[in-house]
């Protein structure tokens, strides 16, 4: 690239940011100016149920004991028993925990917020990010994001620690893809819109009243958080990409490109391991 075609990029990127801080701080301002007392109280709430959440979603996705204990409370002992059965015993335990994990996500990312927005907030869920009209104007950033982050998943597939981790179901010996590695895939994407609606909908649309553009900066927190255990280089990285992904999501004011570009990222990754591993289709 020319240094005259990257100083217009840097010119038009810089410009774009200005815009997007301005739209921020501007609703921040408005509605602090309409009504301080309730922005102040929307924004605890929100903060305070999403720690509730994303509590909830860590410990009740570790094992199903605690599932068990409610079905045998409600008079279903022969469903706990088998439920355990499945997450231990079975030749498929591995798969049954991780649906437990990804349900357990999924319900945590989205029935609190939902409720919120709902009976707290009171505003329609189109205005945290699930809007469908001119959904498709913002996919070019989207895009270039996905084709720059490519290079280095390809660099970091490489590497044993990657092999070892992704897939996250791991297929057993002569095991083919169909059914239980697709069924994972399946709800892994769910996943993702999940994720995206609760970190680049409900916390930073929640938020952007009380916080204006930092309301992005108060998301990375917790959103690189859920990334501890998995490889430092991909924990930095999810600092950037929250960063990039909320900033975005302020300006598009949609989660679906962001739930578009983590899915891919992800299928690469899996896709990427399964190759090294020489088990790609």
């Amino acid at each position: 690239m020319s240094p005259l075609s990257l100083g217009r990029v840097r010119s038009w990127c810089g410009a774009e940011l200005n815009n997007i801080r301005t739209i921020a701080d501007d609703e921040s301002s408005n509605a602090r100016l309409s009504d301080p007392r309730r922005v102040d109280r929307d924004a605890a709430v929100v903060l305070l149920v999403a720690a509730l959440a994303l509590t909830a979603g860590q410990f009740l996705a570790r094992d199903s004991i605690w599932l068990e204990h409610v079905m045998r409370l409600v008079g279903a002992p022969s469903a706990a028993a088998s439920l355990h059965a499945s997450m231990t015993t079975s030749i498929h335990a591995a798969f049954w925990q991780l649906i437990l994990w990804v349900v357990m996500q999924i319900i945590t990312y989205t029935i609190p917020a939902a409720i919120v927005i709902r009976f707290v907030l009171r505003k329609p869920f189109h205005d945290f990010g699930l809007r469908m009209r001119t959904t498709g104007r913002f996919a070019l950033p989207y895009a270039l994001l996905f084709a720059v982050s490519v290079p280095f998943l390809v660099a970091v597939s490489y590497a044993s620690e990657f092999q070892y981790r992704y897939p996250f179901y791991q297929l057993g010996l002569g095991e083919r893809y169909w059914p239980y590695l697709w069924i994972w895939w399946g709800c892994y994407a769910l996943q993702f819109i999940a994720l995206e609606f609760f970190f680049r909908g409900f916390l930073v649309h929640g938020l952007i009243p009380r916080f204006g553009a930092m309301a992005v900066v108060v998301m990375v927190l917790p959103y690189n958080m859920l990334h501890y255990g998995k490889p430092m280089a991909e924990a930095i990285a999810a600092i950037v990409g929250g960063l990039v992904l909320g900033t975005l999501a302020i300006r598009a004011r949609t989660i679906w490109w962001g739930a578009a570009l983590h899915i891919s990222i992800a299928a690469t990754m899996d896709l990427l391991s399964l190759s090294h591993q020489h088990r790609l289709f």
